[in-house]
């Protein structure tokens, strides 16, 4: 019978082991219709084992599986088999899905896997179904999930990801799962025993995908887990796990080289073709060149690579493709080159991965004509019909921007704006009236355009074409503020006369009608005066006008004045004054000047009073509307004023156009807090206090902090108090003493002269494990000598009270107490008489002060009484 059941042992030991087979693999989806998706789950499996799979069960991730059978199987060399399955599925409505595989078991003998032969292979791909987004399909992964490698050799290796709708791929490392899709216990990165970080020496491209393993140090088998990433317009839309297996083995010979590659671009329907050269230094070795990646292996005009060709010591392929419309897509496609010698037991390798991008070609012949007050705009249509439309972009005068080689759409530092996108690669023209408001008179408007495409893939930008409006009314340049008053202020308001107006039209005589608002915007203009002396006549003052509490603008219409023929010739912008605001801080005045006119201020002089001589110096300048006038007394009054300087772009115009503001004044005053201090804490067990020691802002931040207040909690996540203060800069120390417990959190600010209390510091809290927990000795020796005759703790902090039982070997209670002290002293509290020698038994419900609140903790255990 014994002889049977070992037979029968021994037949299961033989399954378990035959049973083991799988390597590696993935699962991959492909979009149908709708909602339904075509799944391959791929396997490489150890061949001999008749454990063979000729279908799989797939968890499709919505509750429900399906048994797939095997669509393909093929016997590679070194007892390797490749095993592709296939099915449909059909899901409810959009939602993540995960779909997954567990099939058991993973082969033996995986060294970075323990006890991998009863480990199964977990993979899982999440699907992500997403109406907004659009259909998807999964990356296909071109190169197998097997490889080998050398002892003391590089190993290299990528996945060849490649995703038909141009989606953005990332990589990191994953630790490999078995069963119930649970991370492997044990499962370390090869050479490293943290299965949380990889080696420093095994790292993953999270960009490209490439694997890089620079000096294997230990023959035999591992796995590595990828988790591959898609990405669209910023959204993860989907992922895989890889799960893949290295085979390193003992070597000597060198690996073959490939001559560097660079990245590169190329414009759609032209052709791009270079050379791939590999060489070994073993020059008796055969060299083959393979190549794979999505321009070799797309349906529509796909890449040539004659491959495999081999030569001895040196072999050279040349890559060409002829690029079509379609190829246009924002992510780069990826190729990757492999070249490999004829050693043994294990080849080497080299790879070397490329990134090719096919840009849309730039629209063409864009012209600028004016056209009242707006610029008609128009371009030939975009020779890529994929193309879904047009961006439109515009700035004042030349850029001087030329596309680099590989540079699409227009970039921010060239200083256009968008201001326009149309979506329809037919319509090849854009009357710009700046949105309704008319464009501006005396600026020159250049203008560039681009192509873009269904994945937001942006074209070479197109020639810059310029144009101005014609100069056919007043245009407005002067604004400037002469005298600074509440009642008797006075601005200066000029214009350049139209040059380019129909005078048969509008014969004249003319009138200049002077229109004025007490706001930036124009809003509620009022009539104030008119000029009829003639076009020449472009110079106004206005006064009296409360020039010190608002900002003055202006609008110049023109009429022609015949009495039989009156009307609008034209009107000139709006063009407030620049309205000087200040703002106090400590010991600085904050300068705000925003203007609005329609020319474009490029520096601004900031002027402030000297007291001495009464008049203002020029401090600074900006070209910016804001200036901060710092190193001031605070208290003191402080007069400034600011001039702008700008232009127009346009030719026959006043320039530089000069302004001045008015005069504001104002006392700078503290109002700024000190930097918050940064706190240390140091705790005194023995004397059950909390040592704060905290940093003076007057050392690095502020000059004039005189005051501490110090806030305290005792518990956690609590509303703080105020524990105390301390009135002095330099005292920077406090000690919080007789606690009941060391448990607390404290933050420290500090108060300046002038009542400003800063930010609290950085929240510091202190555990009651910052000090020893509540324990008890296991011997004592009540025989009255004055030691060690009473049953007592070791030193501890933070404990409100205790249930103490002491009872001997036979259950009877012999003490008992809540006093954390205890103080037994060897005496049955029953009888009052003197305990026998022994040992006594404990339970001790200890009752902690926390930073979450009162804790009960239980210990036990045993005391030896000696006497």
């Amino acid at each position: 019978m014994k002889r049977i059941w070992l037979i029968v042992v021994l037949i299961i030991c033989y399954l378990a082991v035959t049973a083991t087979h799988q390597r590696g693999g993935e699962i991959t989806f492909r979009h149908l219709e709708g909602l339904t998706y075509e799944v391959t789950i791929l396997t490489y499996t150890f061949a001999p084992s008749p454990a063979d799979r000729p279908e799989l069960e797939i968890l499709w991730g919505d509750g429900t599986s399906t048994i797939l059978p095997r669509t393909e199987k093929v016997d590679l060399s070194n007892d390797i088999r490749r095993n592709v399955y296939v099915g449909h599925h059909t899901y409810s409505g959009a939602s993540t899905y995960t779909i997954s595989l567990e099939d058991p078991n993973r082969n033996y003998g995986i060294l970075n896997i323990p006890n991998s032969v009863n480990i199964p292979l977990y993979i899982e791909t999440v699907l992500v179904i997403n109406p907004f987004l659009g259909p998807n399909n999964s990356p296909l992964l071109l190169n197998p999930p097997i490889d080998n490698g050398c002892v003391g050799f590089p190993y290299i290796h990528n996945p060849g990801a490649y995703d038909v709708d141009g989606d953005s791929l990332s990589y990191r490392f994953v630790v490999c799962r078995g069963a119930n899709g649970d991370y492997i216990p044990g499962y370390v990165y090869p050479n490293v025993a943290d299965p949380n970080n990889p080696p420093g020496d095994l790292s993953l491209n999270p960009y490209t995908g490439d694997i890089r393993w620079d000096s294997p140090t230990m023959q035999g088998e591992f796995n590595l887990a990828m988790l591959i990433e898609e990405w669209r317009n910023g959204v993860l839309i989907s992922s895989i796990i890889r799960d893949m297996q290295i085979h390193i083995a003992p070597c000597n010979n060198n690996p073959p080289v490939i001559s560097p590659l660079s990245d590169t671009c190329v414009v759609a329907c032209s052709t791009i073709s270079f050379d791939v050269v590999a060489t070994d230094e073993d020059e008796d070795d055969v060299v083959t060149l393979v190549a794979t990646g999505g321009p070799l292996v797309m349906e529509n005009n796909p890449a040539d690579f004659p491959q495999p060709i081999d030569s001895v010591g040196h072999v050279t392929s040349t890559f060409t493709w002829n690029t079509v419309c379609s190829h246009v897509q924002k992510q780069p496609y990826q190729v990757y080159f492999k070249a490999f010698d004829d050693g043994y037991p294990v080849q080497l390798i080299d790879i070397k991965t490329i990134s090719i991008s096919v840009n849309g070609p730039a629209p063409e012949n864009l012209t600028a004509l004016p056209i009242g007050n707006s610029i008609y705009l128009e371009w030939n249509k975009s020779t890529c019909s994929n193309a879904i439309g047009y961006k439109i972009y515009r700035r004042f005068g030349p850029s001087g921007f030329e596309p680099g080689y590989c540079e699409t759409g227009i970039p921010p530092s060239a200083g256009f704006k968008q201001i326009a996108e149309i979506n329809s690669i037919n319509d090849t023209n854009l009357f710009d009236d700046n949105s309704g408001m008319g464009l501006i008179n005396g600026l020159d408007y250049c203008y560039r355009l681009i192509a873009f495409y269904p994945d937001q893939a942006e074209s070479y930008a197109s020639n810059e074409t310029c144009a101005s409006l014609k100069k056919d009314i007043p245009i407005i340049t002067n604004v400037s503020i002469e005298a600074t008053d509440f009642n008797n202020g006075e601005t200066y308001v000029a214009w350049s006369k139209p040059t380019e107006m129909d005078t048969i039209l509008a014969p004249g005589p003319y009138k200049y009608l002077i229109n004025y608002a007490d706001n930036f915007w124009g809003n509620n203009l009022m009539l104030i005066d008119s000029l009829m002396t003639g076009l020449d006549d472009t110079i106004y003052y206005h006064t009296p006008v409360n020039t010190m509490e608002f900002p003055s603008s202006y609008r110049i219409d023109l009429y022609n004045d015949e009495p039989e023929n009156r009307f609008l010739v034209g009107s000139t912008q709006i063009a407030s004054s620049l309205f000087l605001s200040l703002e106090s801080s400590d010991n600085m005045m904050i300068l705000n000047f925003e203007p609005y006119v329609p020319w474009v201020n490029d520096t601004f002089v900031i002027y402030r009073e000297n007291p001495d001589t009464q008049e203002y110096d020029s401090i600074g300048w900006s070209t910016t509307p804001v200036y901060n006038d710092s190193a001031l007394i605070n208290g003191q009054t402080y007069c400034y004023m600011v001039k702008g300087i700008g232009n127009y772009s346009s030719t026959g115009i006043i320039d530089p156009i000069v302004n001045y503001s008015q005069i504001a004044c104002g006392k700078p005053r503290d109002n700024v807090p000190p930097c918050p201090p940064e706190l240390f804490i140091n705790t005194d067990c023995d004397r059950v206090a909390n040592i704060l020691i905290w940093t003076n802002p007057n050392n690095y931040c502020a000059d004039d902090v005189e005051k501490y207040y110090i806030y305290y909690t005792s518990l956690l996540n609590s509303d703080m108090y105020i524990l105390d203060s301390l009135l002095s800069a330099s005292d920077t120390s406090y000690v919080h003493a007789n606690l009941a417990s060391i448990a607390g959190c404290y933050a420290v600010t500090a108060l300046d002269t002038a009542g400003n209390q800063s930010d609290f510091s950085n929240l510091v809290c202190v555990s009651i494990d910052s000090c020893s927990l509540y324990s008890l000795p296991n011997v004592f020796t009540p025989n009255g000598d004055g030691f060690n005759d009473y049953f007592v703790p070791f030193p501890y902090t933070s404990v409100d009270k205790i249930d103490l039982i002491i009872f001997n070997r036979w259950g009877s209670v012999v003490y008992e107490t809540n006093d954390p002290e205890i103080n037994w002293d060897g005496k049955n509290v029953q009888t009052n008489r003197d305990c026998t020698e022994g040992v006594y038994f404990y339970v001790c419900e200890v009752y902690e002060i926390t930073l979450e609140g009162p804790k009960k903790r239980t210990i036990q255990g045993s005391i030896h009484l000696l006497r």
